[in-house]
């Protein structure tokens, strides 16, 4: 599947090895083996060794530790032995951004974690640095650093803010970050309707429970689908004249909605 095209992406702890495999068929799109905050320090080389040993038949995305810990050198290492091709920086800052392209010998597609208010406020430098493919939303992390406790929408203002520098650096659209409950399904769908109208493209996932959930989320709905062949509908048979559908004007705003959500069938048909 296309990078355009991943919307769910699930973390795995990179010491679980017998547990990639099943993360693969679980129907996600993306799967994140984790060396970071999912392994104890004491089991980081071990983790590093079943990455190695698992990456080099998979796709799969590699969260490093971060580049201001001890373990951060030799994850790098791992990266460029492994040949590892894609990688999630947690705490992404332009200093760290910069570390790790010096420290790899090829380029590789990096996911930035916006983690720190730091990193927040370097949302466009990074965007425009040309090292990143994506930005991700650390939501949880960045929760603790900026002292802002996420109940609901709280930090909603900054989701909005990845998504339009996103736009501007010409990136794909963000990963939104995770939920923690999973036992809810109304819950979770709710969140998920919120990443998707604010713009995000995919979610991050810490259980296979959610991942079924993300995918459907993304799709569009039956009423989305309709209402989009009739605006399509409309904007055939005006010939250029004004011309309104449920009482609304239909105008190259509105066509191109309806345009969006019809492309986005047909590439999840594919």
């Amino acid at each position: 599947m296309s990078s355009s095209l991943s919307r769910s992406f699930l973390f795995v702890p990179a010491d679980r090895p017998e547990r990639f495999d099943k993360a693969r068929m679980s129907g996600a799109h993306r799967v994140i083996l984790d060396l970071e905050d999912a392994v104890a320090p004491s089991d980081k080389a071990a983790a590093r060794s079943a990455v190695a040993q698992w990456t080099g038949r998979t796709d799969a995305i590699v969260r490093v530790n971060g580049a201001d810990t001890p373990f951060f050198v030799a994850d790098m290492e791992m990266i460029r032995r492994a040949g590892v091709t894609r990688l999630m920086l947690p705490k992404a800052e332009p200093g760290a951004l910069n570390r790790v392209a010096g420290l790899l010998e090829s380029q590789c597609d990096i996911i930035a974690l916006i983690e720190t208010v730091r990193g927040y406020v370097e949302l466009r430098s990074i965007g425009k640095s040309g090292l990143i493919s994506q930005f991700a939303f650390g939501n949880l992390d960045f929760g603790i650093d900026a002292g802002v406790t996420e109940t609901a929408q709280e930090l909603d203002p900054v989701r909005l803010q990845i998504v339009l520098e996103s736009r501007l650096a010409g990136l794909a659209p963000p990963i939104d970050g995770v939920t923690t409950s999973w036992t809810d399904p109304a819950a979770f769908g709710a969140a998920v309707g919120r990443t998707k109208a604010l713009g995000f493209g995919a979610k991050l996932c810490i259980h296979p429970a959610q991942v079924k959930l993300v995918n459907e989320a993304f799709l569009p709905t039956a009423d989305e689908l309709d209402w989009a062949r009739r605006v399509m509908q409309v904007a055939k048979d005006r010939q250029g004249a004004a011309v309104a559908l449920d009482g609304k004007m239909i105008d190259a705003p509105v066509i191109r909605r309806a345009e969006l959500i019809l492309a986005a069938t047909v590439e999840n048909a594919t």
